[in-house]
């Protein structure tokens, strides 16, 4: 079976959107040597099997074209994140310049969901898996 192993995020301002990405996930995004391309990386290597990750790395580049205007639909991937803490994550997107897309919602028995945009104007979605949520 084939799986998604990096993936990329596109930015007006690379350095805006590494600052809203380490404040909100606690991401190590780093420039790649003098190239206009900035490594992420999302966790921690497993140091008992280095082949396995907790999750995705990936990477960031200048935006090609103009940036998702306001209300058009979803045109690309989105990338969701594990979060233990809805709330509190909530609480730092906003505080680091995200907006709400979508707002929390329960996925009844099973998670709570939401959907926000980075300073970019990229959509991606947080899960916390919760079975009390409703």
């Amino acid at each position: 079976m084939n799986r998604v192993v990096h993936f990329e995020i596109h930015a007006e301002d690379p350095k805006r959107a590494a600052g809203f990405y380490k404040a909100v996930f606690g991401w190590k995004i780093d420039q790649w040597e003098d190239k206009p391309y900035w490594m992420v990386v999302t966790g921690e290597e497993d140091k008992e099997n280095p082949s396995k990750y907790p999750g995705i790395n990936g990477g960031m580049m200048i935006r090609k074209g103009p940036p998702p205007t306001e209300g058009q639909a979803v045109n690309a991937y989105v990338c969701s994140m594990v979060i233990e803490n809805m709330d509190e994550t909530i609480k730092k997107i906003e505080a680091s310049g995200g907006k709400v897309a979508v707002a929390k919602f329960a996925f009844p028995g099973m998670a709570w969901q939401a959907y926000y945009k980075d300073t970019e104007g990229n959509i991606f979605d947080l899960h916390q898996p919760d079975a009390n949520a409703k």
